[in-house]
């Protein structure tokens, strides 16, 4: 009988995927739960990716002519119950608002005093408070296109949580544009998805596929969703992204109208667009392994990690050259950034100092010691490989190859994502195929089952339901790459001339 491996994770992703999913956040220092049920605490090492999905999206946000504006947390009733869909997409998660001070109470405790006039919606989305803002603010034609993308956090009160993946209060961005023409709009919410593809693809390695929603995982109100999906190393899909043509629907509830070109009044045409923290959950379930997270260089809180391997009375001059070599790589600029490098200063055994960077999911690691410094050499070892694989450098080679190193790194996991993802991507014809592909018991030698299914749907939400209900398996999107074919419903055998993407998803 084969001796199972040792792992820094326990249990493994094939023993236990979701309680690896979150023995990974923890051992990494990403977050973890706070007091309030369902919120979570975001530590530095977590926010800082956080922080580095902010500066890379801003960027490319700014770059297309949106702008950054802030808006309040909170949202009178009213507002949400002018859209009547939109209001029943959201009321099961609305948290809401009802009085406005404390009072002590017989008890010694306090008690909600002071009811106000109209009850607040915490913010689950902001199309209605924005709508009441562009209402205001657009008058003409001239005043259009308005681009407004706001970073917040939002509420929604989720019933099971998971952090990062699914929690009541998150952190995201939200874009909302206004427009004269119903074209202008639909080129908005395509670009803003092309855009969530390039960043999470170049960015954070992550393949996705893009597509449109079925009518019934559309945004409430929406007339149109597209979506950016992801496969996670379990097979199931995580909505990674997504960006909506709201029509005239939330124009007409706020009344954003503006006169045009010939002086007649119009109701603008808008979108809205957004992405979240959970980007950083699905970071960790697509490259992580049983060792704990890895991060891509281009999204890493840090790209360099040198840990000192201090003997005796050694100290001083092993800092010295730790610090010397950190601050060559620190003058190298990778991609929009200096290379960051963390000199791991604290006192402890080396052993446990580097399984913790490796848990943390640095690019690169290098040991330094007296023996390296005598001998004038370095060595390295990657996240992307085998702790036990180490690559030979020099203190002065090492700063002039690092970018070089590092998009190795980045392509190499972005390739092995892809190539999983693919190799999980079936098509199928058949009914019985379909229902005994998503039933199988066993798994794999992996430990998993399933992944994504092509199959023809003749359109019909029924069906849609139905698969739901007996499977668990949704139409994650309409993949705008794939052909028009003629084929037939997998369920009814009606015309269909298109595959769509089915899969269990977060």
């Amino acid at each position: 009988m084969s001796k199972k491996p040792k792992t820094a994770i326990n249990p493994t992703r094939a023993e236990d995927y979701p309680e690896w999913y979150q023995q990974v956040v923890r051992a990494a220092d990403l977050a973890e739960n706070s007091p309030v049920r369902g919120c979570m605490v975001i530590k530095p090492w977590g926010y800082s990716l956080w922080e580095n999905v902010q500066r890379g999206l801003d960027k490319m946000f700014k770059e297309t002519g949106h702008q950054n504006a802030y808006f309040p947390i909170f949202i009178p009733k009213s507002y949400l119950e002018r859209e009547a869909e939109h209001v029943e997409g959201f009321a099961k998660e609305c948290a809401v608002v009802t009085h406005h001070r404390l009072e002590a109470d017989p008890e010694g405790g306090l008690r909600p005093a002071g009811p106000l006039e109209e009850p607040l919606i915490v913010r689950p989305t902001s199309e209605t408070i924005i709508g009441e803002m562009f209402a205001k603010w657009i008058q003409s034609y001239r005043d259009l296109p308005l681009l407004i993308n706001q970073w917040a956090n939002v509420v929604r009160w989720e019933m099971r949580t998971r952090i990062f993946l699914r929690t009541t209060e998150f952190l995201w961005q939200e874009g909302h544009t206004a427009h004269s023409t119903e074209a202008e709009a639909l080129e908005e919410t395509r670009q803003m998805l092309d855009i969530y593809a390039k960043f999470v693809e170049e960015h954070m390695a992550i393949p996705v596929i893009k597509g449109e929603k079925s009518e019934s995982e559309r945004f409430p109100g929406a007339v149109t969703t597209v979506t950016i999906e992801a496969m996670m190393q379990d097979r199931k899909a995580l909505q990674a992204g997504t960006s909506h043509f709201l029509g005239q629907n939330f124009s007409k509830a706020s009344n954003i109208k503006f006169l045009d070109a010939d002086g007649v009044e119009q109701f603008a045409w808008t979108t809205s667009w957004g992405v979240s923290t959970r980007l950083l959950g699905a970071l960790v379930m697509t490259h992580s392994d049983d060792d704990g997270l890895v991060m891509p260089p281009r999204i890493a809180s840090a790209h360099v990690v040198i840990i000192p391997v201090i003997h005796g009375d050694t100290r001083d001059q092993v800092l010295a050259y730790c610090d010397e070599l950190a601050a060559s790589l620190r003058e190298q600029r990778y991609h929009d950034r200096n290379v960051e490098v963390v000199v791991d200063r604290r006192d402890g055994r080396g052993g446990q100092k580097f399984w913790g960077w490796v848990k943390k999911g640095v690019p690169i690691r290098i040991e330094i010691g007296m023996r390296e410094i005598e001998e004038g050499k370095l060595s390295y070892t990657r996240r992307d490989k085998a702790h036990r694989d180490r690559f030979d450098t020099s203190k002065e080679t090492l700063p002039a190859d690092i970018t070089g190193i590092l998009d190795d790194i980045q392509r190499t996991i972005y390739q092995r994502a892809r190539k999983y993802r693919d190799e999980n991507i079936v098509r199928i014809d058949s009914k019985e195929a379909f229902y005994d592909y998503f039933k199988q018991k066993g798994k794999d030698e992996s430990g998993f089952q399933g992944g994504f299914v092509l199959a023809h749907w003749n359109g019909d939400p029924a069906v849609e339901e139905k698969i739901k209900n007996d499977l668990k398996v949704t139409i994650r999107c309409i993949p705008f790459d794939e052909p028009e074919e003629e084929g037939k419903c997998i369920i009814t055998g009606e015309p269909s001339r298109k595959r769509v993407l089915f899969g269990k998803a977060y």
